[in-house]
């Protein structure tokens, strides 16, 4: 695994499910909407001070170019995705299971919650190559820790993957697209994708042990009718993970047992 990569310079996370206004610069604010709006080469420095209402050596005072700009806001939105996920994974325990779970959850409503950041990893190849080195690192960072849990869980018995590296890169992709499609007007919370996207990951490594509370068809049926998008129907309910890994809707349990084929259901048979 590779070293931990500083995080001096990030003040303490609050507790990691909570969100409140984005805490960022006005220059630093601006600059993320332009660049997920225009790209970053369709911005420039002088889009960026017109849009905060200075002027551009104002600007430059603040920071010293363009480059700048996007490696402090990409810099900023991974150490506070890494500062969230150690937060659940300290606060889950030593056990792989709901450290795995709670891991997952906190990228997922970091996705949803913040969407303008999370968005600019795009821009990743906009970067110079140094501070694209540093940038991956951290990014690597975040992949190694859900890389660790799961391979403590395969050794524990709890997931079956035989592909761990795999598993966490398909994850890691998945949770990252929802900064893409989620929208907070849809029908779904940040929470309930959060929850779709933990019980997803559980399948992706393996994990033997889900048991729902309804019969898997009327789960599929379901999660069939979309996602968080605007356009996306359905009520959001689905099976719910609890912290030792059982699944079933909210209130109530079943027999855990290995989940079966799931047979769709014909909507007039609902």
């Amino acid at each position: 695994m590779s070293s931990e990569p500083s995080l001096a310079a990030v003040a303490p996370a609050q507790h990691w499910r909570s969100y409140g206004p984005l805490d960022v610069h006005p220059i630093l604010l601006h600059a993320m909407e332009a660049f997920n709006e225009h790209g970053y080469h369709g911005t420039s420095v002088r889009d960026i001070a017109t849009r905060v209402g200075v002027t551009v050596p104002a600007l430059y005072y603040h920071y010293e170019n363009k480059q700048a700009l996007l490696t402090t806001l990409l810099e900023t939105s991974m150490k506070d995705v890494l500062d969230r996920c150690r937060a659940a994974a300290a606060e889950a325990g030593d056990d792989p299971l709901p450290r795995f779970c709670g891991m997952v959850e906190s990228i997922v409503l970091y996705m949803a919650n913040r969407k303008g950041m999370a968005f600019l990893d795009t821009e990743i190849r906009s970067l110079e190559p140094e501070n694209r080195a540093r940038y991956v690192a951290l990014r690597d960072y975040l992949q190694h820790m859900l890389l660790d849990t799961v391979r403590a869980g395969i050794r524990e018995g709890a997931f079956t993957t035989p592909i761990p590296a795999d598993a966490v890169r398909a994850i890691l992709i998945m949770c990252q697209g929802v900064a893409n499609w989620y929208h907070v007007d849809g029908p779904l919370t940040a929470e309930e994708v959060a929850e779709r996207h933990v019980l997803l990951s559980l399948g992706t490594v393996g994990y033997a042990g889900s048991s729902f509370g309804e019969s898997e068809s009327d789960i599929e049926s379901e999660s069939d009718t979309g996602g968080g998008g605007a356009d996306a129907g359905g009520d959001g309910r689905i099976g719910r993970v609890d912290r030792t890994g059982r699944t079933g809707r909210a209130g109530r349990t079943g027999r855990a047992r290995q989940p079966q084929a799931v047979r769709r259901t014909p909507r007039a048979e609902r």
